[in-house]
């Protein structure tokens, strides 16, 4: 039994590193994938997971492979397929280390997963079932995203959902928002960028929005992240802030909301179904934040997430 499950994309994240003697650009190949990103940190902080989804039979699948083993992340659900390749991403970072992806991806395997293949005993043993909405991209994963949220639903799991709206894999955007209004529909705990509230609901007062969205989705906890502006917090019973740590010097933002989640998730497991209070929902919002600020000072996303120590270091520094 796993205290987290999560479905959906595990890919090689390609960061800049760097220009070779020549004068071009040189990457590193960084494991990566929204889902189990956030699986990465909820197992640094010594949570129990496992990751369900399909990477190639090639070095990066295989390297994947191990790398989750090493992690300590369960691999019972990760297939190898030995007709599609994994997914790679390039990513190009601005000199504020915000980054724009471009993709490798066209029937890849990550989106060729089945719900025949999904092992549902691992839905059934777990406490959360996490997935965002790149795996609605293409069928037949879309279908088996659908399904397994379904089944998780049926069983009496919570379900958190980030929505990860990457707009270049999409054919179409009115398919994105179709996909992430389907997807968020089942959530209990949702996360959300700012950008991606005003993707779903258009521009206006950000307060008002995630008071829509929150109504509209019904989840009992909505997170609304708003990178160097902070992030937010909405309960049925308030409405909480807590700024973002700017005094970092920030080199890659890959994984960040994805730590945020997964410290986020951390704190609400540890409640053991308790209500949350208001002290406890600073305090969840808080350790989140510090969490997503800490991995941007280093590259990559699921080598990169830091342990209970370093985050609560990096909050006795900055809120010292």
């Amino acid at each position: 039994m796993y205290q987290v499950v999560a479905l959906g994309e595990l890919l090689i994240d390609f960061t800049p590193y760097g220009v070779s003697d020549t004068g071009n650009i040189l990457y590193e190949a960084n494991p990566g994938g929204a889902p189990c990103n956030v699986l990465a940190q909820l197992n640094k902080l010594g949570n129990s997971t496992a990751f369900i989804g399909k990477v190639g039979n090639d070095c990066f699948g295989r390297g994947m492979m191990s790398l989750l083993k090493n992690l300590s992340i369960g691999t019972q659900g990760l297939l190898l397929s030995d007709t599609e390749l994994t997914t790679l991403a390039f990513v190009s970072l601005d000199e504020n280390g915000d980054r724009n992806f471009s993709f490798a991806r066209k029937q890849s395997a990550d989106v060729m997963l089945r719900w025949d293949e999904v092992n549902r005993s691992l839905i059934e043993g777990c406490d959360v079932f996490h997935c965002g909405t790149l795996s609605m991209t293409d069928e037949p994963c879309r279908s088996a995203t659908l399904q397994a949220l379904a089944y998780a639903k049926r069983a009496g799991k919570l379900i958190s959902v980030d929505p990860n709206l990457r707009e270049p894999l999409w054919k179409d955007l009115e398919q994105a928002r179709t996909a992430m209004w389907e997807v968020m529909r089942f959530a209990d705990i949702a996360k959300i960028s700012d950008y991606e509230l005003e993707f779903l609901l258009g521009p206006g007062n950000l307060e008002q929005k995630a008071e829509e969205l929150h109504r509209r989705i019904d989840s009992s906890m909505l997170f609304v992240t708003c990178g160097r502006d902070g992030a937010y917090l909405k309960t049925r019973d308030g409405w909480y802030f807590n700024r973002c740590y700017n005094e970092v010097k920030t080199v890659d933002t890959t994984g960040a909301g994805d730590s945020f989640l997964g410290a986020a998730l951390h704190k609400i497991l540890a409640l053991k179904g308790e209500a949350v209070a208001d002290a406890q929902a600073k305090d969840i919002l808080q350790f989140a934040s510090a969490a997503a600020s800490l991995v941007t000072t280093r590259k990559g996303a699921i080598q990169s997430m830091g342990s209970p120590e370093e985050i609560a270091d990096f909050l006795g520094q900055t809120e010292g």
